[in-house]
């Protein structure tokens, strides 16, 4: 069973848990972090030969062009992550269709392909914003991965189905949707997408979940980012649930990456999506 990887690139003073000490108009002056990260993630993935889906933000594809080429290249998916990591639920519909807009224009200008994937920072499409589709498909997104089908304090929609299922949008389009990866225990979802849950839950949690939706013929859909395996990135002044999110475990993190990929195969969306 050839399960899905994903991997959100951003800088570490673009995440959400941030937002509250740093503006996006700021970001310019910080000293961005990706590249030795990033190029860790892609060795990583070279030597165990897997494919991954990136999604990447508009304003990094930006500054950032040959890193885009250098992804694609190496045979992974390209997709967008909005341009300027701003969460779904906090726009109107046109801002959102610009900001997508943009992101989409500047990858497809790197690469000369097509994107046709989405994710929304933060997986922040919930049940208010589900216009959100409509613009999608408005802008040939053939596919989305931004539901998180769990409780949680700033994302989720709990009774949204666990595994891949279609959207109808106006004008009779249909748009995919991959939501991240739960498992279901006494009637309840609990989320093993990867990201912080990957740092913070035990890795046995990790392994157990991911097999037993592999034998019910799931495939689990992870996720991470390149700011995760860096533990000396600088250190912000927020509050105590944010610090959490943000820097607990970070020395693990590459350890549990090396053995998620060692203990199940993976592939991209785009490569899934063709074997079906």
């Amino acid at each position: 069973m050839k399960n899905i990887l994903t991997i959100d690139v951003e800088d570490w003073f673009q995440v959400e848990a941030l937002s509250e000490t740093i503006d996006s108009n700021e970001w310019a002056g910080f000293k961005s972090r990706l590249l030795p990260n990033l190029l860790k993630i892609l060795n990583l993935l070279q030597e165990k030969k897997v494919k991954a889906t990136f999604f990447i933000l508009g304003w990094i594809a930006e500054r950032f062009p040959d890193l885009v080429l250098m992804i694609r290249h190496q045979g992974h998916e390209i997709a967008s992550h909005g341009y300027a990591h701003r969460l779904v639920y906090r726009q109107d519909e046109r801002s959102f269709e610009e900001d997508v807009a943009k992101s989409k224009t500047i990858l497809e200008g790197i690469t000369s392909e097509q994107v046709l994937g989405y994710r929304a920072p933060s997986f922040s499409i919930i049940p208010s914003c589900f216009w959100a589709y409509n613009v999608l498909a408005r802008l040939n997104i053939r596919y989305d991965s931004s539901v998180f089908p769990v409780r949680h304090l700033s994302y989720g929609i709990p009774d949204a189905p666990r595994f891949p299922f279609t959207i109808s949008v106006d004008g009779g389009k249909k748009i995919m949707e991959f939501p991240l990866s739960t498992i279901r225990i006494c009637g309840q979802n609990f989320p093993v997408g990867g990201g912080g849950y990957l740092r913070l839950f035990p890795y046995a949690y990790t392994r157990w979940s991911i097999k037993s939706l592999n034998r019910e013929n799931r495939r689990a859909i992870v996720y991470f980012h390149p700011w995760e395996i860096d533990p000396y990135q600088p250190k912000q002044r927020i509050r105590i649930s944010g610090r959490i999110r943000q820097y607990a475990n970070l020395s693990i993190m590459e350890d549990r990456i090396v053995r998620l990929l060692n203990d199940f195969d993976f592939g991209s969306i785009e490569e899934i999506w063709e074997m079906k």
